[in-house]
């Protein structure tokens, strides 16, 4: 029945470009531009403040020359000590300055085979490869010892370090710069994370938390809701979205945005898959992007905007502005905003159906409308404790209503068995706690009774011990006195032991 309802999920394909018509892919992070034209934005604002400065200086009294020199001088001087500090070296030179690294430097590079990043450390560490080294150990070094910069200028000094580590392999061909610079972004990131990710400057781990609740009070969606296309059986045999589920979940794990971006790009092609396999025709962008909406609902990854802004800020631009890996990554920034904001309309609700499910207070009682868009008419499945339902010969569950019993679909006998499984579930969790309480009452008794018995055990055995301890000191008292005495003595009591005993026998 959903298939031929209306589809409350469109994207066409420009949406998601930028809006400054530059080709690339759009994000909502950088409100629908690239990280390209984001960035000159960014820039012209300060461009123009720094022209009108320049404005009002000339317009201003001579008397003034001498103090601006001066200023400006230093903050040349200071600009230099950072860039010394960052790079160990004096400021990088333009591109048409830079000089061409040695042939035999970029000859290893070049032989390089892609997603080696094992020899990529080797010939990073060659003596060829001595002075890329020592740039890369300087940025790491100084990165680590000011990691309490705010995390937007850390993320400005990594992209500008990507820049210029890019000249370095400026004689070899774009792909292979391309190639090169993802290995030199895991090696940088991977040392890295743990000072830049969801950094204490930004709010990240609060919308972290605010997101995961938003999902987590989403578990009630259905993948009819969604218009998701699945395969014959549908989700109720197995969810074929697993792989893509446990894929977008593995995103979390990973410390290079690069690495982040191959679990997203691996999450999209198992959707694909699923897809393909789910009809004959061509997948289109809005089958995709609502089984990826169900992915995400589905899985609800950990610390999701966290990894989003992790990518955006330092991973490399080229892969968010094209290719495969940014038209990816640009439907899952879209179905995170729509996640959000989420309504009835986008699902074929009511209000008010949209609104009691949010509160949770759907019953085995409850009606679930479902609005046919081409008809305007409106199903009602009711399942009220009161009513009865009649099953057919052939399987069918009949629905009483004002006109007559009413046929229930598959879909719709499948919730109503599920809402019965709940409801019995419910009741076992029920019984399960109370036993477990009274179990757990019992067991404090029962540890309480085995302490008073252990006291009194104690207590008996503390008065024998007192008795035995008090013999024994007078055994030792009468042994001493006997040993006191000498050997007359006891000769003594033995002889009058004779004669007692001669005389007993005379009287017998």
């Amino acid at each position: 029945m959903w298939e031929d309802q209306g589809r409350g999920i469109r994207v066409s394909p420009a949406e998601l470009l930028c809006k400054n018509g530059c080709g690339f892919y759009g994000n909502s992070a950088w409100q629908g531009y690239c990280s390209k034209c984001w960035r000159e934005r960014a820039r012209k604002p300060e461009a123009d403040r720094r022209d009108h400065g320049s404005q009002s200086i000339s317009g201003s009294s001579l008397t003034f020359s001498k103090f601006e020199e001066k200023k400006n001088s230093e903050s040349n001087r200071r600009t230099s000590a950072m860039k010394r500090l960052f790079w160990g070296s004096p400021p990088a030179p333009k591109r048409s300055d830079v000089p061409e690294p040695q042939p035999e430097a970029l000859q290893g590079f070049d032989g390089l085979e892609p997603g080696d990043f094992t020899n990529f450390l080797k010939l990073l560490r060659s003596p060829a490869s001595q002075r890329l080294q020592s740039r890369c150990s300087a940025f790491l070094n100084t990165m680590e010892a000011y990691h309490n910069l705010d995390v937007e200028k850390q993320a400005d000094l990594v992209q500008e370090f990507y820049q210029n580590i890019a000249l370095h392999f400026s004689g070899l061909s774009e792909a292979k710069v391309a190639q090169l610079m993802e290995h030199m972004e895991k090696l940088i990131m991977t040392r890295l994370h743990k000072w830049v990710f969801c950094h204490d400057s930004c709010d990240d781990e609060q919308r972290d938390l605010t997101l995961q609740r938003r999902i987590k009070s989403l578990n009630w969606v259905t993948p009819q809701m969604l218009r998701v296309p699945f395969p014959d059986g549908g989700p109720e045999v197995n969810d074929p979205y697993i792989h893509a589920i446990t894929a977008i979940i593995e995103m979390d794990a990973k410390r290079a945005p690069q690495d982040k971006l191959t679990c997203v790009s691996r999450c999209c092609q198992n959707v694909f898959t699923v897809l393909a396999s789910s009809s004959s025709k061509p997948a289109c962008a809005d089958d995709f992007l609502s089984a990826l909406i169900y992915v995400v609902l589905s899985a609800n990854p950990p610390r999701l905007h966290s990894n989003m802004q992790y990518i955006i800020r330092f991973g490399l631009p080229h892969s968010l502005r094209s290719g495969e890996t940014g038209y990816y990554f640009t439907n899952l920034s879209c179905s995170v905003a729509f996640i959000e904001k989420l309504d009835a309309r986008a699902l074929n609700l009511s209000p008010e159906e949209f609104q009691r499910f949010m509160q949770r207070r759907t019953q085995h009682s409850s009606l679930f409308n479902y609005t046919d868009t081409t008809n305007n008419n409106t199903s009602t499945l009711a399942a009220n404790n009161n009513n009865t339902t009649t099953t057919t010969a052939n399987g069918e569950t009949l629905l009483p209503s004002a006109n007559g019993p009413k046929s229930l679909s598959k879909g719709q006998q499948r919730g109503l068995e599920v809402r019965a499984r709940l409801e019995d579930l419910k009741g076992r969790q029920e019984r399960v706690q109370k036993g477990a309480l009274s179990l757990q009452q019992q067991l404090q008794r029962w540890v309480r009774d085995i302490h008073l018995q252990l006291d009194r055990v104690y207590a008996a055995h503390r008065d024998d011990l007192t008795a035995t301890e008090v013999r024994a000191d007078d055994d030792v008292v009468v042994v001493q006195g006997k040993e006191g005495s000498g050997g007359d003595g006891d000769m003594l009591v033995l002889q009058q032991d004779e004669d007692a005993q001669e005389a007993n026998e005379t009287d017998c």
